[in-house]
Protein backbone atom coordinates (compact mmCIF):
# COMPACT_ATOMS: atom_id res chain seq x y z
CA UNK A 1 0.00 0.00 0.00
CA UNK A 2 1.30 3.42 -0.96
CA UNK A 3 0.04 6.99 -0.95
CA UNK A 4 0.59 7.80 -4.64
CA UNK A 5 -3.10 7.41 -5.51
CA UNK A 6 -4.48 8.90 -2.29
CA UNK A 7 -6.58 11.99 -2.96
CA UNK A 8 -7.57 14.27 -0.05
CA UNK A 9 -10.22 15.77 -2.35
CA UNK A 10 -11.88 18.94 -1.10
CA UNK A 11 -11.25 18.28 2.60
CA UNK A 12 -8.64 19.56 5.02
CA UNK A 13 -6.28 16.61 5.27
CA UNK A 14 -3.92 16.35 8.26
CA UNK A 15 -1.13 14.75 6.20
CA UNK A 16 -1.60 16.08 2.65
CA UNK A 17 -1.99 19.54 1.15
CA UNK A 18 -3.14 18.03 -2.15
CA UNK A 19 -2.85 14.76 -4.04
CA UNK A 20 0.79 13.71 -4.03
CA UNK A 21 1.82 16.71 -1.90
CA UNK A 22 2.46 15.87 1.78
CA UNK A 23 2.41 18.58 4.41
CA UNK A 24 6.00 19.55 5.30
CA UNK A 25 5.84 17.98 8.77
CA UNK A 26 4.48 14.71 7.34
CA UNK A 27 6.89 14.35 4.40
CA UNK A 28 9.30 11.90 6.05
CA UNK A 29 6.42 9.76 7.34
CA UNK A 30 4.87 9.56 3.87
CA UNK A 31 8.20 8.73 2.24
CA UNK A 32 8.88 5.90 4.70
CA UNK A 33 5.45 4.36 4.22
CA UNK A 34 5.73 4.63 0.44
CA UNK A 35 9.09 2.86 0.70
CA UNK A 36 7.71 -0.22 2.48
CA UNK A 37 7.49 -3.50 0.52
CA UNK A 38 4.05 -4.49 -0.82
CA UNK A 39 1.66 -5.78 1.88
CA UNK A 40 4.09 -4.77 4.67
CA UNK A 41 1.90 -1.93 5.96
CA UNK A 42 -1.13 -4.19 6.25
CA UNK A 43 1.00 -6.74 8.10
CA UNK A 44 2.08 -4.09 10.60
CA UNK A 45 -1.53 -2.99 10.97
CA UNK A 46 -2.57 -6.54 11.85
CA UNK A 47 0.33 -6.96 14.27
CA UNK A 48 -0.57 -3.68 16.00
CA UNK A 49 -4.20 -4.72 16.43
CA UNK A 50 -3.14 -8.11 17.83
CA UNK A 51 -0.76 -6.38 20.25
CA UNK A 52 -3.57 -4.18 21.59
CA UNK A 53 -5.71 -7.30 22.02
CA UNK A 54 -2.96 -8.95 24.09
CA UNK A 55 -2.56 -5.77 26.15
CA UNK A 56 -6.27 -5.96 26.95
CA UNK A 57 -7.03 -2.46 25.59
CA UNK A 58 -10.79 -2.95 25.50
CA UNK A 59 -13.95 -1.02 26.19
CA UNK A 60 -17.47 -2.10 27.11
CA UNK A 61 -20.64 -1.29 25.17
CA UNK A 62 -23.79 -1.12 27.26
CA UNK A 63 -26.79 -3.04 25.96
CA UNK A 64 -24.82 -4.87 23.26
CA UNK A 65 -25.81 -8.54 23.13
CA UNK A 66 -22.69 -9.46 21.15
CA UNK A 67 -20.62 -9.30 24.32
CA UNK A 68 -19.46 -6.75 26.83
CA UNK A 69 -15.81 -6.25 25.83
CA UNK A 70 -14.56 -4.93 22.51
CA UNK A 71 -11.15 -3.96 21.17
CA UNK A 72 -10.90 -0.26 20.35
CA UNK A 73 -10.06 -0.31 16.59
CA UNK A 74 -6.65 1.20 15.87
CA UNK A 75 -5.12 2.53 12.66
CA UNK A 76 -1.34 2.75 12.26
CA UNK A 77 -1.35 5.91 10.09
CA UNK A 78 -0.75 8.63 12.71
CA UNK A 79 -1.92 12.21 12.88
CA UNK A 80 0.94 14.75 12.85
CA UNK A 81 0.73 18.10 14.70
CA UNK A 82 3.49 20.65 14.21
CA UNK A 83 5.33 22.11 17.19
CA UNK A 84 4.16 25.63 16.36
CA UNK A 85 0.53 24.59 16.07
CA UNK A 86 0.69 22.66 19.33
CA UNK A 87 2.15 25.64 21.20
CA UNK A 88 -0.84 27.78 20.24
CA UNK A 89 -3.30 25.01 21.05
CA UNK A 90 -1.65 24.50 24.44
CA UNK A 91 -2.07 28.20 25.29
CA UNK A 92 -5.74 28.06 24.32
CA UNK A 93 -6.43 24.99 26.42
CA UNK A 94 -4.73 26.45 29.50
CA UNK A 95 -6.76 29.62 29.11
CA UNK A 96 -9.99 27.66 28.77
CA UNK A 97 -9.41 25.37 31.76
CA UNK A 98 -8.47 28.29 33.99
CA UNK A 99 -11.69 30.11 33.04
CA UNK A 100 -13.81 26.99 33.56
CA UNK A 101 -12.32 26.50 37.01
CA UNK A 102 -13.11 30.14 37.86
CA UNK A 103 -16.67 29.58 36.69
CA UNK A 104 -17.26 26.44 38.76
CA UNK A 105 -15.77 28.04 41.87
CA UNK A 106 -17.96 31.11 41.31
CA UNK A 107 -21.31 29.40 40.82
CA UNK A 108 -20.87 27.30 43.97
CA UNK A 109 -20.04 30.46 45.91
CA UNK A 110 -21.11 34.05 45.21
CA UNK A 111 -22.35 33.53 41.62
CA UNK A 112 -20.97 36.88 40.45
CA UNK A 113 -21.19 35.81 36.82
CA UNK A 114 -24.95 35.47 37.27
CA UNK A 115 -25.51 38.72 39.15
CA UNK A 116 -23.44 40.56 36.51
CA UNK A 117 -25.78 39.25 33.81
CA UNK A 118 -23.32 37.13 31.85
CA UNK A 119 -25.16 33.82 32.29
CA UNK A 120 -28.87 33.52 33.22
CA UNK A 121 -29.55 31.96 36.61
CA UNK A 122 -32.19 29.68 35.11
CA UNK A 123 -29.56 27.94 32.97
CA UNK A 124 -27.36 27.22 35.99
CA UNK A 125 -30.25 26.09 38.18
CA UNK A 126 -31.66 23.80 35.48
CA UNK A 127 -28.32 22.18 34.60
CA UNK A 128 -28.33 18.51 35.62
CA UNK A 129 -24.71 18.79 36.70
CA UNK A 130 -25.35 21.69 39.08
CA UNK A 131 -25.47 20.11 42.54
CA UNK A 132 -26.93 22.14 45.39
CA UNK A 133 -25.09 20.03 48.03
CA UNK A 134 -21.83 21.39 46.56
CA UNK A 135 -22.69 25.03 47.29
CA UNK A 136 -20.09 26.37 49.70
CA UNK A 137 -17.59 23.56 49.10
CA UNK A 138 -13.92 24.60 49.13
CA UNK A 139 -11.76 22.01 47.37
CA UNK A 140 -7.99 22.02 48.06
CA UNK A 141 -6.25 24.94 46.41
CA UNK A 142 -9.53 26.15 44.96
CA UNK A 143 -9.12 23.68 42.09
CA UNK A 144 -12.24 21.89 40.85
CA UNK A 145 -11.32 20.46 37.44
CA UNK A 146 -8.11 18.50 37.96
CA UNK A 147 -8.41 16.25 34.89
CA UNK A 148 -10.09 17.47 31.71
CA UNK A 149 -10.46 16.03 28.23
CA UNK A 150 -11.37 18.78 25.76
CA UNK A 151 -12.61 17.68 22.34
CA UNK A 152 -11.22 19.67 19.42
CA UNK A 153 -12.07 19.52 15.72
CA UNK A 154 -10.56 21.15 12.68
CA UNK A 155 -12.89 22.55 10.02
CA UNK A 156 -12.40 22.77 6.26
CA UNK A 157 -10.66 26.13 6.70
CA UNK A 158 -7.97 24.51 8.86
CA UNK A 159 -9.07 26.32 12.03
CA UNK A 160 -9.40 24.49 15.33
CA UNK A 161 -12.66 24.65 17.26
CA UNK A 162 -13.64 23.34 20.70
CA UNK A 163 -16.44 20.83 20.29
CA UNK A 164 -17.06 20.13 23.98
CA UNK A 165 -15.48 19.98 27.42
CA UNK A 166 -15.35 16.80 29.51
CA UNK A 167 -14.79 17.50 33.19
CA UNK A 168 -16.68 14.78 35.04
CA UNK A 169 -14.77 11.58 34.27
CA UNK A 170 -12.94 12.11 30.96
CA UNK A 171 -11.77 8.82 29.50
CA UNK A 172 -9.46 7.61 26.75
CA UNK A 173 -5.96 8.52 27.91
CA UNK A 174 -5.03 4.86 28.40
CA UNK A 175 -5.46 4.33 24.65
CA UNK A 176 -3.10 7.26 24.02
CA UNK A 177 -0.39 5.45 25.99
CA UNK A 178 -1.05 1.99 24.60
CA UNK A 179 -1.34 3.26 21.00
CA UNK A 180 2.08 4.89 21.33
CA UNK A 181 3.62 1.73 22.77
CA UNK A 182 2.34 -0.26 19.82
CA UNK A 183 3.42 2.36 17.27
CA UNK A 184 6.97 2.47 18.64
CA UNK A 185 7.29 -1.27 18.18
CA UNK A 186 5.67 -1.12 14.71
CA UNK A 187 7.80 1.76 13.37
CA UNK A 188 10.92 1.95 15.57
CA UNK A 189 13.11 3.63 12.92
CA UNK A 190 10.59 6.44 12.43
CA UNK A 191 10.76 7.25 16.13
CA UNK A 192 14.56 7.33 15.88
CA UNK A 193 14.38 9.73 12.93
CA UNK A 194 11.48 12.07 13.72
CA UNK A 195 11.49 14.19 16.89
CA UNK A 196 8.14 13.16 18.40
CA UNK A 197 7.22 14.34 21.89
CA UNK A 198 6.80 11.40 24.30
CA UNK A 199 3.51 10.58 26.02
CA UNK A 200 4.48 7.79 28.42
CA UNK A 201 5.03 10.14 31.37
CA UNK A 202 1.30 10.90 31.74
CA UNK A 203 0.81 8.60 34.77
CA UNK A 204 3.59 10.39 36.69
CA UNK A 205 2.03 13.78 35.89
CA UNK A 206 -1.38 12.46 36.95
CA UNK A 207 -0.01 11.12 40.24
CA UNK A 208 1.74 14.43 40.91
CA UNK A 209 -1.57 16.24 40.30
CA UNK A 210 -3.37 13.96 42.75
CA UNK A 211 -0.67 14.18 45.42
CA UNK A 212 -0.91 17.96 45.16
CA UNK A 213 -4.40 17.68 46.68
CA UNK A 214 -3.25 15.98 49.87
CA UNK A 215 -2.58 18.02 53.02
CA UNK A 216 1.00 19.29 53.10
CA UNK A 217 1.67 17.73 56.53
CA UNK A 218 1.17 14.16 55.28
CA UNK A 219 4.48 12.44 54.57
CA UNK A 220 3.03 9.56 52.54
CA UNK A 221 -0.59 10.24 51.47
CA UNK A 222 -2.70 7.36 50.18
CA UNK A 223 -4.19 7.78 46.70
CA UNK A 224 -6.78 5.43 45.19
CA UNK A 225 -8.61 5.11 41.89
CA UNK A 226 -12.35 4.62 42.48
CA UNK A 227 -14.08 2.55 39.79
CA UNK A 228 -17.71 1.47 39.43
CA UNK A 229 -16.41 -2.02 38.61
CA UNK A 230 -15.65 -4.40 35.78
CA UNK A 231 -18.83 -3.67 33.81
CA UNK A 232 -18.05 0.02 33.35
CA UNK A 233 -17.19 0.95 29.75
CA UNK A 234 -13.78 2.32 30.80
CA UNK A 235 -12.79 -0.32 33.35
CA UNK A 236 -9.64 -1.18 31.39
CA UNK A 237 -8.52 2.41 31.78
CA UNK A 238 -9.27 2.53 35.50
CA UNK A 239 -7.15 -0.55 36.20
CA UNK A 240 -4.44 0.57 33.76
CA UNK A 241 -3.98 4.00 35.36
CA UNK A 242 -4.00 2.58 38.89
CA UNK A 243 -1.33 0.08 37.91
CA UNK A 244 0.77 2.73 36.12
CA UNK A 245 0.62 5.09 39.11
CA UNK A 246 1.28 2.31 41.62
CA UNK A 247 -1.91 2.98 43.62
CA UNK A 248 -4.86 0.85 44.66
CA UNK A 249 -7.87 0.33 42.39
CA UNK A 250 -10.96 0.24 44.61
CA UNK A 251 -14.72 -0.03 44.39
CA UNK A 252 -17.19 1.60 46.75
CA UNK A 253 -17.52 -1.59 48.78
CA UNK A 254 -13.79 -1.42 49.56
CA UNK A 255 -14.20 1.93 51.33
CA UNK A 256 -16.00 3.00 54.49
CA UNK A 257 -16.41 6.22 56.45
CA UNK A 258 -15.43 5.77 60.09
CA UNK A 259 -14.20 8.12 62.81
CA UNK A 260 -14.75 11.03 60.42
CA UNK A 261 -12.30 9.76 57.80
CA UNK A 262 -12.48 7.69 54.65
CA UNK A 263 -10.90 4.28 55.24
CA UNK A 264 -9.93 1.46 52.88
CA UNK A 265 -10.40 -2.15 53.85
CA UNK A 266 -7.13 -4.09 53.60
CA UNK A 267 -5.88 -7.47 54.79
CA UNK A 268 -4.14 -5.61 57.63
CA UNK A 269 -7.21 -3.66 58.68
CA UNK A 270 -8.47 -0.19 57.82
CA UNK A 271 -6.16 2.31 56.14
CA UNK A 272 -6.92 6.01 55.76
CA UNK A 273 -7.46 7.31 52.19
CA UNK A 274 -6.39 10.89 51.46
CA UNK A 275 -7.06 11.37 47.73
CA UNK A 276 -9.62 9.74 45.43
CA UNK A 277 -9.30 9.80 41.65
CA UNK A 278 -12.93 9.03 41.06
CA UNK A 279 -14.30 7.49 37.88
CA UNK A 280 -17.86 7.47 39.20
CA UNK A 281 -20.42 10.13 38.33
CA UNK A 282 -21.62 12.43 41.11
CA UNK A 283 -25.08 10.87 41.24
CA UNK A 284 -23.69 7.52 42.40
CA UNK A 285 -20.85 8.53 44.70
CA UNK A 286 -22.74 9.01 48.00
CA UNK A 287 -26.20 7.47 48.50
CA UNK A 288 -26.80 9.64 51.59
CA UNK A 289 -26.63 12.81 49.48
CA UNK A 290 -27.33 11.92 45.86
CA UNK A 291 -29.00 8.77 44.50
CA UNK A 292 -30.18 6.75 47.47
CA UNK A 293 -30.34 3.55 45.38
CA UNK A 294 -26.66 3.68 44.44
CA UNK A 295 -24.60 0.66 45.45
CA UNK A 296 -21.45 2.02 43.81
CA UNK A 297 -20.56 4.84 46.18
CA UNK A 298 -19.62 5.37 49.80
CA UNK A 299 -22.24 6.52 52.33
CA UNK A 300 -21.01 9.62 54.15
CA UNK A 301 -18.22 10.49 51.68
CA UNK A 302 -19.63 13.97 50.96
CA UNK A 303 -19.46 14.96 54.63
CA UNK A 304 -15.84 13.82 54.90
CA UNK A 305 -15.09 15.76 51.72
CA UNK A 306 -16.84 18.87 53.01
CA UNK A 307 -14.70 18.67 56.17
CA UNK A 308 -11.60 18.52 53.94
CA UNK A 309 -10.51 15.17 55.32
CA UNK A 310 -10.34 13.64 51.85
CA UNK A 311 -9.71 15.17 48.43
CA UNK A 312 -11.61 14.14 45.29
CA UNK A 313 -10.56 14.60 41.69
CA UNK A 314 -12.46 15.83 39.87
CA UNK A 315 -14.29 17.77 42.55
CA UNK A 316 -17.97 17.01 43.05
CA UNK A 317 -20.15 19.33 40.97
CA UNK A 318 -17.77 19.86 38.04
CA UNK A 319 -20.29 18.22 35.71
CA UNK A 320 -22.15 21.52 35.44
CA UNK A 321 -19.45 22.62 32.97
CA UNK A 322 -20.06 19.52 30.80
CA UNK A 323 -23.55 20.79 30.02
CA UNK A 324 -23.59 21.66 26.32
CA UNK A 325 -25.73 24.74 26.96
CA UNK A 326 -23.21 26.03 29.51
CA UNK A 327 -20.47 25.23 26.94
CA UNK A 328 -21.89 27.95 24.68
CA UNK A 329 -20.98 30.56 27.32
CA UNK A 330 -17.31 29.56 27.79
CA UNK A 331 -16.02 32.37 25.49
CA UNK A 332 -17.92 34.83 27.71
CA UNK A 333 -16.43 33.20 30.80
CA UNK A 334 -12.94 33.78 29.41
CA UNK A 335 -13.70 37.44 28.76
CA UNK A 336 -15.39 37.84 32.15
CA UNK A 337 -12.82 36.15 34.41
CA UNK A 338 -9.59 36.69 32.45
CA UNK A 339 -10.35 39.91 30.55
CA UNK A 340 -8.97 38.19 27.42
CA UNK A 341 -10.33 37.06 24.08
CA UNK A 342 -10.57 33.28 23.61
CA UNK A 343 -7.60 31.72 21.83
CA UNK A 344 -9.63 28.65 20.84
CA UNK A 345 -13.08 29.30 19.42
CA UNK A 346 -16.29 27.38 20.15
CA UNK A 347 -18.24 25.83 17.32
CA UNK A 348 -21.06 28.32 16.54
CA UNK A 349 -23.98 27.17 18.69
CA UNK A 350 -27.74 27.74 18.68
CA UNK A 351 -29.46 27.57 22.07
CA UNK A 352 -32.92 26.09 21.73
CA UNK A 353 -34.10 27.64 25.00
CA UNK A 354 -34.12 31.02 23.22
CA UNK A 355 -37.25 31.27 21.08
CA UNK A 356 -35.68 32.95 18.05
CA UNK A 357 -32.84 30.42 17.92
CA UNK A 358 -35.30 27.57 18.50
CA UNK A 359 -37.33 28.60 15.45
CA UNK A 360 -34.16 28.72 13.34
CA UNK A 361 -33.15 25.23 14.49
CA UNK A 362 -36.56 23.71 13.78
CA UNK A 363 -36.57 25.26 10.31
CA UNK A 364 -33.09 23.95 9.49
CA UNK A 365 -32.89 20.47 11.01
CA UNK A 366 -31.71 19.09 7.67
CA UNK A 367 -28.56 21.24 7.89
CA UNK A 368 -27.67 21.11 11.61
CA UNK A 369 -26.26 18.74 14.20
CA UNK A 370 -28.53 18.67 17.28
CA UNK A 371 -27.18 17.51 20.65
CA UNK A 372 -28.74 16.71 23.98
CA UNK A 373 -27.23 18.87 26.73
CA UNK A 374 -26.00 16.03 28.95
CA UNK A 375 -25.48 13.01 26.72
CA UNK A 376 -22.07 11.71 25.65
CA UNK A 377 -20.60 8.91 23.56
CA UNK A 378 -22.44 10.01 20.43
CA UNK A 379 -25.84 9.32 21.97
CA UNK A 380 -28.76 11.76 22.01
CA UNK A 381 -27.58 13.36 18.78
CA UNK A 382 -29.08 14.07 15.37
CA UNK A 383 -26.81 14.65 12.37
CA UNK A 384 -29.41 16.42 10.27
CA UNK A 385 -27.94 16.00 6.75
CA UNK A 386 -27.55 12.25 7.31
CA UNK A 387 -30.90 11.71 9.09
CA UNK A 388 -34.20 10.60 7.60
CA UNK A 389 -37.23 12.86 7.55
CA UNK A 390 -38.91 10.77 10.25
CA UNK A 391 -35.83 11.04 12.47
CA UNK A 392 -35.81 14.81 12.05
CA UNK A 393 -39.53 14.99 12.88
CA UNK A 394 -38.98 12.88 15.98
CA UNK A 395 -36.19 15.18 17.15
CA UNK A 396 -38.30 18.24 16.48
CA UNK A 397 -40.87 16.94 18.96
CA UNK A 398 -38.16 16.23 21.56
CA UNK A 399 -36.78 19.76 21.18
CA UNK A 400 -40.21 21.38 21.47
CA UNK A 401 -40.96 19.34 24.61
CA UNK A 402 -37.74 20.41 26.36
CA UNK A 403 -35.93 23.25 24.56
CA UNK A 404 -33.47 23.78 27.45
CA UNK A 405 -32.09 20.31 26.85
CA UNK A 406 -30.86 20.87 23.27
CA UNK A 407 -28.33 22.84 21.29
CA UNK A 408 -27.66 22.84 17.56
CA UNK A 409 -24.52 23.49 15.55
CA UNK A 410 -23.67 23.72 11.86
CA UNK A 411 -22.41 20.51 10.29
CA UNK A 412 -18.66 21.00 10.23
CA UNK A 413 -16.54 19.54 7.47
CA UNK A 414 -14.17 17.74 9.86
CA UNK A 415 -10.57 17.27 8.81
CA UNK A 416 -9.48 13.85 7.65
CA UNK A 417 -6.49 11.55 7.95
CA UNK A 418 -5.59 8.71 5.55
CA UNK A 419 -6.79 5.47 7.10
CA UNK A 420 -6.36 1.83 6.09
CA UNK A 421 -9.72 0.50 4.90
CA UNK A 422 -9.34 -2.95 3.37
CA UNK A 423 -6.52 -2.79 0.81
CA UNK A 424 -6.49 0.98 0.27
CA UNK A 425 -6.26 4.35 1.98
CA UNK A 426 -9.41 6.36 2.58
CA UNK A 427 -9.73 9.78 4.17
CA UNK A 428 -11.63 9.40 7.45
CA UNK A 429 -12.85 12.23 9.69
CA UNK A 430 -11.11 12.76 13.02
CA UNK A 431 -11.29 14.78 16.21
CA UNK A 432 -8.71 15.23 18.97
CA UNK A 433 -9.03 14.97 22.76
CA UNK A 434 -6.00 16.44 24.57
CA UNK A 435 -5.80 15.85 28.34
CA UNK A 436 -5.21 18.74 30.72
CA UNK A 437 -4.08 18.35 34.33
CA UNK A 438 -4.57 21.15 36.86
CA UNK A 439 -2.33 20.82 39.91
CA UNK A 440 0.25 23.36 41.00
CA UNK A 441 0.16 24.53 37.38
CA UNK A 442 -1.92 23.69 34.33
CA UNK A 443 -0.24 20.99 32.25
CA UNK A 444 -1.37 19.96 28.74
CA UNK A 445 -0.19 16.49 27.78
CA UNK A 446 1.34 16.57 24.27
CA UNK A 447 -0.94 14.99 21.73
CA UNK A 448 -4.07 13.34 22.99
CA UNK A 449 -6.52 10.81 21.63
CA UNK A 450 -7.22 11.12 17.92
CA UNK A 451 -10.55 9.40 17.32
CA UNK A 452 -11.43 8.42 13.77
CA UNK A 453 -14.83 7.74 12.17
CA UNK A 454 -14.29 4.37 10.48
CA UNK A 455 -17.72 4.22 8.82
CA UNK A 456 -17.53 5.69 5.32
CA UNK A 457 -18.68 9.32 5.31
CA UNK A 458 -19.46 9.28 9.04
CA UNK A 459 -18.76 12.26 11.28
CA UNK A 460 -19.27 10.28 14.53
CA UNK A 461 -15.93 9.24 16.01
CA UNK A 462 -17.10 7.72 19.32
CA UNK A 463 -15.98 4.17 20.03
CA UNK A 464 -19.52 3.19 21.00
CA UNK A 465 -20.66 4.28 17.53
CA UNK A 466 -18.06 2.38 15.51
CA UNK A 467 -15.12 4.78 15.77
CA UNK A 468 -11.46 3.93 16.25
CA UNK A 469 -8.26 5.73 17.18
CA UNK A 470 -4.86 6.81 15.89
CA UNK A 471 -1.57 7.80 17.47
CA UNK A 472 -1.07 11.58 17.69
CA UNK A 473 2.43 12.82 16.93
CA UNK A 474 3.24 16.25 18.34
CA UNK A 475 6.57 17.22 16.86
CA UNK A 476 9.29 18.73 19.02
CA UNK A 477 10.89 22.03 18.07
Amino acid sequence: MQFYTYDPADFYDELFVAKGQPRPDATLLIERINGLPPEELQRRQQVAQQALLKLGATFNVYGDNRGTERIFPFDVIPRVVSAQEWTEMEKGLKQRIYALNCFIADIYDSQKIVTDGVIPLELIASAKGFLKPCIGLKPPGGIWCHITGTDLVRDKDGQWYVLEDNLRCPSGVSYVLENRRVMKSSFPKLFETIAIRPVDDYPSHLLETLLNLAPANLADPTVVVLTPGIYNSAYFEHSFLAQQMGVQLVEGRDLVVTDGYLQMRTTKGLQRVDVIYRRIDDDFIDPLVFRSDSTLGIPGLTEVYRNRRVAIANALGTGVADDKVIYAYVPEMIRYYLKEDPILQNVPTYLCWEEKQLNHVLANLDKLVVKCANESGGYGMLVGPHATQSQREEFAQLIKANPRNYIAQPTLCLSRVPTIIGDRFEGCHVDLRPYILYGKDIYVHPGGLTRVALKKGSLVVNSSQGGGSKDTWVLAN
